[in-house]
């Protein structure tokens, strides 16, 4: 149409679009949101979802941000999490995870229970998926760096719900990202197409009988879009489109796809979803489709679990004992050095490339128990025996977030928890009056 047209040349000189999210694994958003005090706006694809100026700058510096009371994400990026709806309990897959805004936005949903798997085939780019799944605090995750037709061979009808955010030409992100429309071309609109048509047929192996698949991508082109579906459909009789139940962004349209050699051979295409900038963040493409078969909800309980549970080391319980009055929950497994906290209903893992399964709590180290930023990420104050709790506009803030030492109460001796109104920020060790500092040096503020 020729309003919109006009629409998107428009949006393409406007500012690009920011925003943030809200960790609600941690706080509410009316919570953050009072303590920014910064010129908010919600966004209509995510209800923790909040559109900055263009011209903000600054948030990714913020002392919340550190704690992972917010997560900077593009807005209409928020959508497909949305879409897939996971509630706690299910085992859930989001197969192209980095760089973990989807699988953050996930792991809230879930509120700690079930099971989450992360998965990026780009081992440069896991890093920081780790990262911002452990800032986050989540504790019920599987991070994995596997082709996902080896991921999803291992783990057939397995998950509830699977998340593909595809890999794409990006067209979605010119304005954002220059760079994007250097590398953009029509051939590689057709070597994405067929390479997220490939991890679409892996996606759905993993998925149990009536699951909820959500395909979603960044870019505008039919192609990678409806024709992808469309293509999947064509070969998968046993999946059927389901209305995305959301009213932001437009239904997908029929006539536009004739142009580009695309037939919906009867499939209702407008139960796609597609999200323009001119309807707020930088645009996205968004389908649901249901597995046929089973029953419609999985069954809420814990799942069978692949390992028993195990005893810590005497290292691991001393400290334990000295750093908790509630210590989180988990199975305890011991692997070479490290110590984690496995979530419950984990399959055998035995043959996958595993860089993070639940919660990493320490290394053994000579008869003693090094803890991990990880560990202090997923608890509250309440479960510590000393905590920290400081304000944003705190000296000692500046100073730890810095790496430096830091005053605290004389009398304490051990491991202590770190805080920013009440969020957790990391930790250090108290001796005579000073803490010192073991917030992780790749995170310091120099």
């Amino acid at each position: 149409m020729q309003e919109n047209f006009e629409n998107y040349l428009t949006s393409m000189e406007a500012p690009v679009s920011k925003g943030l999210r809200v960790n609600t694994l941690y706080s509410s958003p009316g919570h953050i949101k009072e303590l920014l005090d910064w010129p908010l706006q919600p966004v209509p694809f995510c209800e923790e979802g909040f559109f900055l100026p263009g011209d903000f700058k600054g948030a990714g510096h913020h002392p919340l941000h550190h704690a992972g009371a917010f997560y900077m994400q593009e807005p209409s990026a928020m959508s497909a999490a949305r879409v897939l709806s996971p509630v706690p309990g299910e085992r859930v897959l989001d197969l192209c995870a980095a760089p973990g805004g989807k699988s953050t936005q996930i792991a809230a949903t879930m509120q700690g229970e079930g099971l989450l798997f992360s998965n990026e085939y780009v081992f440069s780019r896991v890093k920081i998926l780790v990262s911002n799944l452990e800032r986050c605090g989540v504790k019920n995750a599987v991070v994995t760096s596997m082709r996902p037709d080896d991921l999803c061979g291992k783990l057939p009808e397995f998950f509830d719900k699977i998340l593909v955010d595809a890999p794409c030409s990006g067209e979605g992100m010119f304005r954002k990202e220059p760079a994007a429309l250097k590398e953009w071309s029509v051939e590689n609109v057709h070597n994405c197409a067929k390479r997220q048509l490939l991890i679409l047929e892996s996606a759905c192996k993993a998925l149990r009988p009536g699951g909820i698949l959500v395909y979603s991508t960044c870019t505008f082109a039919p192609e990678e879009n409806e024709g992808v579906i469309l293509r999947f459909l064509e070969e998968h009789p046993e999946f059927s489109l389901l209305p995305c139940d959301v009213l932001f962004g437009s239904p997908c349209r029929e006539e536009p796809l004739a142009a580009f050699g695309i037939s919906s051979d009867g499939a209702d295409v407008s139960l796609m979803r597609r999200i323009f900038p001119w309807q707020g963040g930088e645009g996205h493409f968004v389908a649901k489709l249901k597995k046929q078969g089973g029953e419609d909800a999985f069954s809420a309980g814990a799942f069978p679990s692949s390992r028993r549970e195990e005893n810590l080391p005497a290292e691991a319980a001393r400290f334990w004992e000295d750093t908790f009055t509630a210590p989180p929950t988990g199975i305890p497994c011991v692997l070479q050095d490290k110590v984690f906290l496995l979530p419950h209903g984990l399959p055998d893992l035995t043959g996958m490339t595993v860089l993070r399964r639940g919660i990493e709590v320490g290394v053994l180290r000579k008869g003693r128990m090094e803890p991990s930023h990880h560990l202090f990420q997923c608890c509250d104050r309440e479960s510590l025996v000393r905590s920290l709790d400081l304000s944003p506009d705190d000296l000692r803030l500046s100073q730890f977030l810095k790496g430096q030492t830091v005053p605290c109460p004389p009398e304490w001796k051990g491991y202590a928890g770190v805080f920013v109104e009440g969020i957790p920020l990391g930790f250090g060790k108290a001796s005579g009056g000073v803490l010192k500092n073991h917030y992780p040096k790749g995170l310091r503020e120099y």
